[in-house]
């Protein structure tokens, strides 16, 4: 599997994550210390210990966040890359797609080999007409 690929997957680990222990835990996973988090309304979230205040204010169990890469690319040097794609927001009572649009997210490979988030950002929409 090229290293692109891998960046991909590890974006859709935490995607699949969400599904299974919450938007906040999948977030919190993927975070890296000095990670980033920047939202609609807010000023930048800066920091893990921020990201986790900011995330334990609300609570995600009333519905699903997924998402999926549709594309990912990793610098020559090997060691930061960006992965970009659409999210979906469904309400569990209703199973209805409660918010969609894209993101992006920065990632930096740790000395384990693991990638962790550098910055995360989205936008809500897609322009679609329903």
């Amino acid at each position: 599997m090229d290293e692109n690929n891998v960046l991909a997957e590890t974006d859709r680990f935490y995607s699949a994550l969400s599904v299974e222990k919450g938007s906040n835990a999948a977030f919190l996973a993927m975070f890296d210390s000095s990670g980033v988090m920047l939202r609609s309304d807010h000023m930048p979230v800066e920091g893990h210990k921020a990201i986790e205040e900011l995330l334990m204010r609300g609570n995600d169990s009333t519905y699903t966040l997924t998402w999926e890469p549709l594309f990912a690319r990793i610098a020559k040097a090997g060691d930061m890359g960006y992965t970009y794609g659409t999210y979906q927001v469904r309400d569990k009572g209703a199973d209805s797609i409660s918010g969609e649009g894209t993101y992006v997210t920065i990632w930096q490979k740790k000395e384990d080999g693991s990638w962790k988030a550098l910055l995360d950002t989205g936008n809500d929409g897609l322009g679609r007409k329903q």
